[in-house]
Protein backbone atom coordinates (compact mmCIF):
# COMPACT_ATOMS: atom_id res chain seq x y z
CA UNK A 1 0.00 0.00 0.00
CA UNK A 2 1.54 3.46 -0.78
CA UNK A 3 1.31 6.39 1.83
CA UNK A 4 0.82 9.32 -0.20
CA UNK A 5 2.48 11.93 1.23
CA UNK A 6 2.50 16.00 0.80
CA UNK A 7 5.81 17.77 1.94
CA UNK A 8 5.41 20.99 3.63
CA UNK A 9 8.97 22.21 4.31
CA UNK A 10 10.69 25.76 5.53
CA UNK A 11 14.50 24.71 4.78
CA UNK A 12 15.29 21.22 5.85
CA UNK A 13 12.40 21.65 8.56
CA UNK A 14 9.65 19.03 7.15
CA UNK A 15 6.40 18.11 8.02
CA UNK A 16 4.77 14.94 6.26
CA UNK A 17 0.88 14.17 5.94
CA UNK A 18 -0.32 11.41 4.71
CA UNK A 19 -2.63 12.31 1.84
CA UNK A 20 -4.80 9.19 1.73
CA UNK A 21 -4.78 8.80 5.92
CA UNK A 22 -6.49 11.92 6.66
CA UNK A 23 -4.73 13.49 10.30
CA UNK A 24 -1.88 11.35 10.01
CA UNK A 25 1.60 13.41 9.93
CA UNK A 26 5.50 13.14 10.65
CA UNK A 27 7.97 15.99 11.67
CA UNK A 28 11.21 15.85 11.10
CA UNK A 29 14.72 17.96 10.88
CA UNK A 30 14.94 16.44 6.76
CA UNK A 31 12.37 15.05 4.42
CA UNK A 32 14.35 11.56 4.92
CA UNK A 33 13.47 11.77 9.15
CA UNK A 34 10.25 12.53 8.52
CA UNK A 35 9.57 9.81 5.92
CA UNK A 36 10.96 7.31 8.13
CA UNK A 37 8.71 7.80 10.61
CA UNK A 38 6.02 7.79 8.41
CA UNK A 39 5.29 4.23 8.36
CA UNK A 40 5.14 3.53 12.09
CA UNK A 41 2.68 6.62 12.20
CA UNK A 42 0.03 4.86 9.67
CA UNK A 43 0.20 2.06 11.93
CA UNK A 44 -0.84 3.96 14.74
CA UNK A 45 -3.58 5.60 12.62
CA UNK A 46 -5.00 2.59 11.62
CA UNK A 47 -5.26 1.23 14.93
CA UNK A 48 -7.10 4.04 16.11
CA UNK A 49 -9.32 3.76 13.61
CA UNK A 50 -9.12 0.13 14.06
CA UNK A 51 -8.38 -0.95 10.31
CA UNK A 52 -6.37 -3.74 9.25
CA UNK A 53 -2.35 -3.30 8.77
CA UNK A 54 -1.86 -3.72 5.19
CA UNK A 55 0.66 -5.93 4.96
CA UNK A 56 3.02 -3.44 3.51
CA UNK A 57 3.46 0.33 3.31
CA UNK A 58 5.80 2.27 1.02
CA UNK A 59 6.11 6.07 0.78
CA UNK A 60 5.78 8.35 -1.69
CA UNK A 61 5.52 12.41 -2.42
CA UNK A 62 2.90 13.55 -4.11
CA UNK A 63 3.01 17.46 -3.25
CA UNK A 64 5.91 20.17 -2.09
CA UNK A 65 5.03 23.09 -0.44
CA UNK A 66 8.06 25.30 0.57
CA UNK A 67 6.83 27.64 3.23
CA UNK A 68 7.82 30.48 5.40
CA UNK A 69 5.95 29.32 8.34
CA UNK A 70 7.61 27.69 11.67
CA UNK A 71 7.35 24.02 10.35
CA UNK A 72 9.57 22.64 13.08
CA UNK A 73 6.62 24.07 15.50
CA UNK A 74 4.23 22.68 13.30
CA UNK A 75 2.94 26.03 11.97
CA UNK A 76 1.06 24.89 8.33
CA UNK A 77 -0.35 26.79 5.59
CA UNK A 78 -0.71 23.98 2.82
CA UNK A 79 -3.93 23.25 1.35
CA UNK A 80 -3.58 19.64 -0.87
CA UNK A 81 -4.81 19.44 -4.12
CA UNK A 82 -7.10 17.00 -3.11
CA UNK A 83 -8.38 19.56 -0.81
CA UNK A 84 -9.65 21.62 -3.73
CA UNK A 85 -12.47 18.60 -4.70
CA UNK A 86 -15.97 18.56 -4.06
CA UNK A 87 -17.61 16.49 -1.36
CA UNK A 88 -19.88 13.32 -1.64
CA UNK A 89 -22.23 13.05 1.34
CA UNK A 90 -20.77 9.65 1.78
CA UNK A 91 -17.19 10.74 2.01
CA UNK A 92 -18.51 13.82 4.37
CA UNK A 93 -20.13 11.93 6.76
CA UNK A 94 -17.00 9.25 7.05
CA UNK A 95 -14.46 12.59 7.69
CA UNK A 96 -17.24 14.10 10.10
CA UNK A 97 -17.39 10.90 11.91
CA UNK A 98 -13.83 10.77 12.29
CA UNK A 99 -13.11 14.14 13.59
CA UNK A 100 -15.63 13.61 16.28
CA UNK A 101 -13.82 10.06 17.20
CA UNK A 102 -11.07 12.15 17.60
CA UNK A 103 -12.87 14.68 19.30
CA UNK A 104 -14.15 12.03 21.84
CA UNK A 105 -11.17 10.42 22.28
CA UNK A 106 -9.10 13.55 22.61
CA UNK A 107 -11.82 14.35 25.51
CA UNK A 108 -11.51 10.81 27.11
CA UNK A 109 -7.43 10.93 27.12
CA UNK A 110 -8.18 14.13 29.27
CA UNK A 111 -9.85 13.26 31.83
CA UNK A 112 -8.47 10.36 32.42
CA UNK A 113 -5.41 12.03 33.68
CA UNK A 114 -4.89 12.35 36.96
CA UNK A 115 -3.85 16.22 38.24
CA UNK A 116 -4.79 18.07 35.08
CA UNK A 117 -2.82 21.41 35.92
CA UNK A 118 0.30 19.18 36.74
CA UNK A 119 3.18 18.67 34.55
CA UNK A 120 6.54 17.80 34.33
CA UNK A 121 7.60 19.44 30.69
CA UNK A 122 9.46 22.84 31.22
CA UNK A 123 8.33 26.27 29.90
CA UNK A 124 8.80 26.66 26.04
CA UNK A 125 7.62 29.55 23.47
CA UNK A 126 7.17 28.92 19.79
CA UNK A 127 4.92 31.49 17.21
CA UNK A 128 2.33 31.27 18.84
CA UNK A 129 3.27 31.33 22.76
CA UNK A 130 4.19 29.39 25.30
CA UNK A 131 3.92 25.47 24.25
CA UNK A 132 0.80 24.23 26.21
CA UNK A 133 2.51 22.28 29.15
CA UNK A 134 -0.53 20.98 31.57
CA UNK A 135 -3.28 18.61 30.22
CA UNK A 136 -5.58 21.50 30.90
CA UNK A 137 -3.54 23.92 28.49
CA UNK A 138 -3.10 21.01 25.86
CA UNK A 139 -6.58 20.61 26.01
CA UNK A 140 -8.03 24.36 26.32
CA UNK A 141 -5.96 24.92 23.05
CA UNK A 142 -6.69 22.15 21.30
CA UNK A 143 -10.35 23.16 21.48
CA UNK A 144 -10.25 26.86 20.97
CA UNK A 145 -9.60 26.05 17.36
CA UNK A 146 -13.19 25.27 16.83
CA UNK A 147 -14.05 28.85 15.61
CA UNK A 148 -11.57 29.61 14.14
CA UNK A 149 -11.00 26.44 11.84
CA UNK A 150 -15.23 26.70 10.90
CA UNK A 151 -14.45 30.44 10.61
CA UNK A 152 -11.96 29.81 7.72
CA UNK A 153 -14.87 28.64 5.65
CA UNK A 154 -17.17 31.25 6.70
CA UNK A 155 -19.17 29.37 9.77
CA UNK A 156 -19.93 31.23 12.59
CA UNK A 157 -19.51 29.41 15.52
CA UNK A 158 -17.82 28.99 19.03
CA UNK A 159 -15.35 27.00 21.63
CA UNK A 160 -18.12 26.72 24.31
CA UNK A 161 -18.67 23.73 26.50
CA UNK A 162 -16.58 20.54 25.75
CA UNK A 163 -14.24 19.44 22.41
CA UNK A 164 -16.78 18.18 21.61
CA UNK A 165 -19.81 19.43 21.94
CA UNK A 166 -18.37 22.50 19.93
CA UNK A 167 -17.06 20.59 17.27
CA UNK A 168 -20.93 18.98 16.99
CA UNK A 169 -22.52 22.73 17.01
CA UNK A 170 -20.01 23.36 13.98
CA UNK A 171 -20.72 21.02 12.01
CA UNK A 172 -24.22 21.24 12.77
CA UNK A 173 -23.98 25.03 11.49
CA UNK A 174 -21.79 23.80 8.51
CA UNK A 175 -24.94 21.86 7.62
CA UNK A 176 -27.75 24.52 7.20
CA UNK A 177 -25.38 25.96 4.19
CA UNK A 178 -26.65 25.13 0.76
CA UNK A 179 -24.43 23.30 -1.11
CA UNK A 180 -21.46 23.06 1.36
CA UNK A 181 -20.30 19.71 -0.05
CA UNK A 182 -19.18 21.94 -3.25
CA UNK A 183 -16.19 22.41 -0.82
CA UNK A 184 -15.41 26.33 -1.55
CA UNK A 185 -12.27 26.64 -1.20
CA UNK A 186 -11.81 30.05 0.83
CA UNK A 187 -8.85 32.67 0.85
CA UNK A 188 -8.70 33.02 5.11
CA UNK A 189 -6.82 34.55 7.78
CA UNK A 190 -2.80 35.61 6.87
CA UNK A 191 -3.74 34.76 2.97
CA UNK A 192 -4.46 31.38 3.51
CA UNK A 193 -6.49 28.61 1.51
CA UNK A 194 -8.71 26.96 3.30
CA UNK A 195 -11.56 24.14 2.04
CA UNK A 196 -14.03 22.16 4.19
CA UNK A 197 -11.91 19.04 3.21
CA UNK A 198 -8.95 20.87 4.91
CA UNK A 199 -10.67 22.13 8.28
CA UNK A 200 -11.43 18.39 8.99
CA UNK A 201 -7.84 17.48 7.69
CA UNK A 202 -6.78 20.02 10.33
CA UNK A 203 -9.11 19.08 12.97
CA UNK A 204 -7.95 15.10 13.43
CA UNK A 205 -4.23 16.77 12.82
CA UNK A 206 -4.48 19.45 15.50
CA UNK A 207 -6.29 16.62 17.22
CA UNK A 208 -3.29 13.93 16.65
CA UNK A 209 -0.62 16.31 17.48
CA UNK A 210 -1.84 17.27 21.15
CA UNK A 211 -3.07 14.16 21.73
CA UNK A 212 0.48 12.71 21.18
CA UNK A 213 1.85 15.62 23.40
CA UNK A 214 -0.88 15.37 26.33
CA UNK A 215 -0.12 10.96 26.61
CA UNK A 216 3.75 11.29 26.33
CA UNK A 217 3.57 14.30 28.91
CA UNK A 218 1.17 12.51 31.39
CA UNK A 219 2.97 9.18 31.69
CA UNK A 220 6.05 11.11 32.31
CA UNK A 221 4.62 12.58 34.87
CA UNK A 222 2.07 10.02 36.17
CA UNK A 223 3.24 6.86 34.98
CA UNK A 224 2.41 3.86 32.24
CA UNK A 225 -1.50 3.66 33.90
CA UNK A 226 -2.42 6.13 31.47
CA UNK A 227 -4.85 5.38 28.42
CA UNK A 228 -2.91 5.04 25.03
CA UNK A 229 -6.51 5.51 23.13
CA UNK A 230 -4.79 6.95 19.96
CA UNK A 231 -2.35 4.16 20.38
CA UNK A 232 0.60 5.87 20.15
CA UNK A 233 2.96 3.40 21.18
Amino acid sequence: MKIQCVWEHNGNDSILYANNYIGAYTRGETKDIALQKMTGEVVSYLKWKGEAIPDSLETMIVQEKASVLTISDADSDVLFEEEKKSLSRAEYEELKKLALKSAQDFLDLYEAIPDRNKSCLPVRKTFYGQVPRTASEMYEHTKNVNDYYFGEIGIETDHEGTIVECRQRGFASLEDQPDFLKNTVYLGSYGEEWSLRKVLRRFIWHDRIHAKAMYRMAVRTFGDNIPDLFHFT
